[in-house]
């Protein structure tokens, strides 16, 4: 971000300075448990592991974390796309059931959208039928990670660390309203829109996938 303002720096300029502020990482605190994986429906085996994803809505990747309010907890459910790394559903919601998976999933397939392959781990909420169903009529393949292995779903788990890190972590909602409005926010503007990643070339996902969407328009012009 500082060179894209016009600053000459880097990574161990950046380090020494915030050493020298006194400034570190906060330790992630305990995180409450959002996967309940003791449940009678179908298991589906990991179809991401080895896939090379090269293209959008190749592979989207599906993951539930919890937000504490002042008296309740509520908690949010968000679908991204592996390749361009935008967030294309998110739903927030008082109760931890498929109602809000599902509300993230028809969000995400807004205008007809839909990925290939959709990747989770084996929480009830991913597995039940309703949201299954809803996968599987639309041609989409569903990838699940192994039970204990949250590592096979290490894309989702690094998109909430990130929006814990940056988000939830550093704000302290009102109440529900508040929470569904500030996390809009940042999925919507800040994480799609304004926040670099240095797996795009330091691109937002917006300005990558626009730029994707350039490229395979300028390959088929005569």
């Amino acid at each position: 971000m500082l060179r894209r303002e016009g600053w000459s720096v880097n990574g161990k300029r950046v380090r020494r300075l915030m050493a020298a502020m006194g400034l570190k990482g906060k330790a992630p605190a305990r995180r409450r448990r959002t996967t309940d994986s003791r449940h009678d429906f179908p298991r589906y085996p990991n179809l991401v592991e080895r896939l090379e994803v090269t293209r959008p809505d190749q592979v989207w990747v599906a993951d539930i974390t919890y937000v504490r309010l002042r008296e309740e907890f509520v908690y949010l459910a968000v679908i991204m796309d592996v390749f361009t790394r935008r967030v294309r559903g998110w739903e927030l919601g008082r109760s931890l059931d498929q109602g809000l998976t599902l509300a993230a999933l028809r969000r995400a397939m807004r205008r007809g959208r839909r990925p290939e392959v959709h990747h989770s781990d084996q929480g009830v909420q991913y597995a039940g039928t309703a949201y299954t169903d809803l996968l599987a009529g639309r041609g989409v393949e569903i990838s699940m990670a192994a039970v204990g292995k949250p590592e096979e779903n290490g894309y989702a788990e690094r998109l909430m660390r990130t929006i814990r890190e940056e988000e939830i972590d550093l704000s302290e909602y009102r109440d529900y309203v508040d929470a569904y409005g500030q996390l809009g926010r940042f999925l919507d503007d800040v994480y799609n829109r304004k926040r670099i990643h240095s797996s795009l070339g330091y691109l937002t996902p917006a300005e990558f996938e626009q730029q994707w969407l350039r490229g395979q328009k300028a390959m088929i012009v005569p």
